[in-house]
């Protein structure tokens, strides 16, 4: 996937003037944060189940060259193999390898941000290998030769009608005459063109919200089963995962399974919670000939023992997103690479630079709902302080940035210049916003005023206020 990252300002301006974005924005606002508000009002230790799962987390992260191991060995002793991959291109040719030794012409994949951070499916299709989405979200954002917007709902961002043009374009091959037009009849297609992809699959590719060491099996949460036939009906089962998604035990996993279900969707449990632990046996009814996990690193190990290391904590499930204002106001997309929303803002720079990303974590209003609903505590706010420091210090802000902090530092550092400046700016300001009391355009800040009005001052400054009313008692 193209890192689009740099003209982050050009995607935010073309995301808020497409009005069918704007509608699906307003869908998602209404729905996602609803939803956990009532699942965790009927949950009343949820709170103590935040601090259970960062702390998990953290002990994990601690220790995490031995739990990683102790997966390996049981992953092995079950029959599968594990693989290294120090970057998203030896991760690619792990798979590409698998793949090939299978004979595979076809893959399905069940939904999987990481094998999006490395391109995978763009990979096989160039060494002539179709891989299939089969998720139904990714299924339509693939026929449309585009990339999830959202990392539990990657279509969120399409309308009915724009699902049905893709359909009928794609599905005609298939005898599929007529543009269908409500949501079961959509479905019920869909069910019936994967069903044979199913079936004709040599590979099955899944992600892994858990690892677990104890067993050495991986987890997926999945609500329509795609996952379930992804992974037991081709001879072959690829688990495709990062490092930090190991966890020491069933029982920790379950701690953060009663988090991520409740975060996400607002759901008490997922519809389907699948756990693969090696190949099929002599005895079982299904499942594949042959079971590899392949552990991606991709330069998370470097945030070990950092100022970022908390963001290995993320158990993906965008509750983040779902209540930051800006993504609400401006979409995935606009954020140019996997990742968006506030957990974007922090992973995007460590993975792709923030030579490449430094944008993102200044698209923040730092209102602080992101780490106060985050299921295990991420700070994410200082994080994103932190990349703001990191991209100052390597001089990558615009000169007319560096110069306007230069000038602020100045005059914040010399209070009665500064009283000075406040008072005047208070008057100008408050006589410019006029009868109505807002300002509609104002130089040095049309990136606001360009979508929005700018309240005006209505009374003195805070020091003045301050300085006329001590000493009194209500």
């Amino acid at each position: 996937m193209d890192v689009t990252s740099p003209a982050f300002k050009d995607n935010a301006h073309a995301a808020l003037a497409d009005p069918a974005l704007q509608r699906a924005l307003h869908n998602l606002k209404a729905g996602f944060p609803g939803k956990r508000a009532a699942a965790i009002a009927r949950l009343p230790e949820f709170e103590a189940l935040r601090d259970a799962g960062r702390d998990l987390k953290n002990e994990t992260l601690a220790n995490l060259d031995f739990y990683l191991e102790v997966f390996e060995q049981n992953v092995r002793r079950h029959g599968g193999q594990v693989h290294w991959a120090r970057d998203a291109d030896q991760a690619r040719e792990i798979i590409l390898g698998i793949c090939r030794d299978a004979g595979a012409r076809t893959v399905t994949k069940g939904k999987s941000m990481v094998s999006e951070e490395i391109a995978l499916n763009e990979h096989l299709e160039a060494h002539g290998i179709q891989a299939i989405e089969t998720d139904l979200g990714e299924y339509i954002i693939q026929l449309r030769n585009e990339h999830p917007s959202h990392i539990i709902a990657p279509a969120i961002h399409v309308n009915l009608d724009q699902v049905a043009d893709a359909f009928y374009a794609e599905h005609r091959k298939y005898g599929k005459t007529e543009r269908l037009d409500t949501p079961p009849k959509l479905l019920k297609e869909a069910r019936e063109i994967l069903r044979a992809k199913f079936l004709a699959a040599d590979v099955g590719i899944t992600g892994a919200n858990f690892c677990i060491a104890e067993t050495g099996s991986t987890v997926i949460v999945t609500n329509e089963g795609n996952g379930d036939l992804t992974q037991i009906l081709p001879r072959v089962h690829i688990a495709l995962a990062s490092l930090e998604k190991v966890v020491p035990t069933l029982e920790d996993a379950m701690v953060l399974h009663r988090l991520l279900a409740r975060s996400a969707t607002g759901q008490e449990c997922s519809v389907y919670t699948t756990f693969s632990s090696g190949p099929k046996r002599p005895k079982d009814p299904d499942g594949p000939e042959a079971y590899h996990v392949v552990l991606l690193d991709n330069g998370r190990s470097t945030m070990i023992g950092t100022e970022f290391q908390d963001m290995l904590r993320c158990i993906r499930c965008s509750a983040c997103m779902n209540h930051c204002p800006v993504y609400g106001a401006i979409g995935g997309h606009a954020y140019g690479w996997v990742y968006p929303g506030p957990m974007g803002s922090v992973l995007t720079p460590q993975l792709v630079g923030v030579d490449q990303a430094g944008q993102l974590p200044n698209a923040s209003t730092f209102c602080g709902r992101c780490e106060s609903v985050c299921p295990v505590h991420i700070p994410l706010p200082k994080m994103m302080r932190h990349w703001r420091e990191r991209e100052f210090e390597r001089h990558l802000q615009p000169s007319a940035y560096r110069y306007g902090l230069r000038a602020w530092t100045y005059v914040a550092s010399r209070p009665w210049l500064y009283r000075r400046v406040a008072d005047i700016a208070t008057r100008l300001l408050r006589t410019l916003g006029g009868r109505k009391g807002r300002l509609s355009r104002l130089p040095l800040a049309s990136g606001w005023t360009e979508w929005r009005d700018l309240p005006a001052p209505q009374g003195r400054t805070f020091q003045h206020l301050w300085a006329t009313q001590r000493g009194k008692r209500a």
